[in-house]
């Protein structure tokens, strides 16, 4: 009896185990259609470059050397290979390849890909999934969002569909199709991590984050959807190894459709300018402003006869919305700013001073190299800080006229001195500071490696600091 009760919970566990797989089975997604459906579409993407190098020192590297050198040189500024990590250069004039993947978005032959994929390239070679080889034409680039448009001499292609990227939601699975390391047609899935990520080096582009493994050769492929939509462009990940390391990012499919139709149109594209630098707001900012939870964009400085100066905003606003659009964090303000175009005037929800106000921007063209907001950066990265003017109301409290209060400590001559973030800044080499135009005037004149007296107040307590400036 014993030994049958034995057999029949062994068959019982052994059915239920059966069904528990097919059922994790049955939830998992059948890409196969999909990839069947898509591929065709997808083309891989290479160079040739000529190089005036004349080292005697140099020596010719492998292919796949060359490969991951572009990785290197797009997402760290630094070559692997070579003494010194560093490449070598050729001793004489040489071609060189760089391999990434790209998609067709029409039956003429239009072509999208990463503008990294082919920046300075003089010869690209688009190869179809049958084989096919092209040489194409640069139609235009944008290196804000990392795009490129080619064009090739061909007709009746297959075209990827778009998708929607704003419908995605973290969790989603998504598929890439692509060329790591030159191997063809490589597919690789995963899900949605987060959405509307804002990485260091890019400040404009609310990358899709996913778990997709994405190599050297991914660059400029597409992301789909379980649709067989293209909701994104895979661009860059992030490694401390030089390899995969689960952390993917990709550029929005809205995104991309509204640079592509500006490249058909004019080769480049034109973009909307508020002229304001702007910062996340945590709890602590949220408090000392008087929100009730952190969000929105905190302006930290608006830039001298910028289109924020002249429609009325001012440093310590707090931009809740912009049009239509909530903002949450102020990684989404210049991607909104951004799809506008110059003249277009937007109703702008702030918060100002304890309460709610709406103001109309009348916005610009973007220049093409904002010098002034150049040298802001440059300022900021000098004093391992960011300031913003304090407010009336934060003036009256502290019983003082004006001043500048520290919205956050970079690294650098802050950290070295002792600042803090949400120290106010009343003197600085025995000159009164009275705003964030009067404090950096003062900041081009100190001289390096001298201490100058710097008063603060931290906590409502005032104290004099020594304050060193060094390179």
């Amino acid at each position: 009896m014993n030994r049958m009760l034995k057999k029949t919970n062994v068959l019982a566990i052994s059915f239920l185990m059966f069904f528990s797989t097919l059922a994790s089975a049955v939830d998992l997604p059948d890409f196969t259609e999909l990839v069947e459906s898509a591929s065709p579409a997808v083309v891989n993407i290479s160079t040739e470059q000529t190089s005036n190098n004349n080292s005697n020192k140099s020596k010719q590297l492998s292919p796949e050397a060359e490969e991951l050198n572009e990785f290197f040189r797009h997402f760290f500024g630094q070559k692997p290979f070579g003494q010194g990590g560093q490449q070598h250069p050729a001793p004489q004039q040489r071609q060189r390849n760089s391999l990434g993947s790209g998609f067709i978005v029409s039956k003429d032959g239009y072509v999208l890909t990463n503008n990294h994929v082919i920046d300075g390239a003089d010869v690209i070679h688009v190869r179809l999934n049958d084989r096919r080889e092209y040489i194409a034409t640069l139609v235009g680039t944008d290196p804000r969002t990392d795009l490129a448009l080619l064009k090739i001499e061909a007709t009746d292609l297959p075209t990827v569909n778009m998708g929607d990227s704003d419908k995605l939601k973290a969790g989603q699975w998504v598929l890439a199709i692509g060329s790591p390391f030159g191997f063809d047609y490589t597919v690789t899935a995963g899900i949605v991590s987060a959405l509307g990520r804002n990485l260091p080096s890019d400040n404009y582009v609310p990358f899709i984050q996913t778990d997709v493994a994405i190599n050297p050769g991914n660059s400029g492929g597409p992301l789909f959807n379980l649709e067989g939509e293209v909701v994104g462009i895979n661009s860059q990940i992030y490694t401390r190894s030089g390899g995969f390391m689960g952390v993917s990012f990709a550029i929005p499919s809205n995104l991309v459709m509204s640079v592509v139709e500006q490249l058909k149109s004019d080769g480049k594209v034109s973009r909307a300018w508020l002229g304001v630098i702007i910062q996340d707001i945590n709890n602590d900012l949220a408090e000392s402003f008087g929100l009730e939870r952190p969000a929105g964009a905190l302006v930290s400085r608006v830039l001298p006869d910028s289109p924020a100066e002249r429609s009325g905003l001012q440093a310590g606003d707090i931009i809740l919305e912009f049009g239509d659009e909530v903002i949450e964090h102020s990684a989404e303000l210049p991607y909104r700013v951004g799809g506008m175009k110059a003249g277009d005037k937007v109703k702008t929800l702030i918060y100002r001073d304890g309460r709610e106000k709406t103001l109309t921007l009348t916005l610009d063209a973007r220049p093409d190299d904002p010098q002034l907001l150049t040298q802001t950066q440059q300022e900021q990265n000098r004093l391992g800080m960011s300031v913003t003017d304090l407010s009336a109301d934060e003036a009256g409290k502290l019983n003082i006229e004006g001043g500048v209060v520290i919205t956050q400590v970079l690294g650098g001559n802050a950290a070295r001195n002792g600042l803090q973030q949400g120290d106010v800044i009343t003197m600085l080499n025995s000159q009164a500071v009275k705003n964030v135009g009067s404090f950096s005037q003062i900041v081009k004149e100190l001289p390096n490696n001298r201490s100058v007296p710097m008063r603060v107040i931290r906590d409502g307590y005032p104290m004099f600091i020594p304050f060193k400036m060094t390179e």
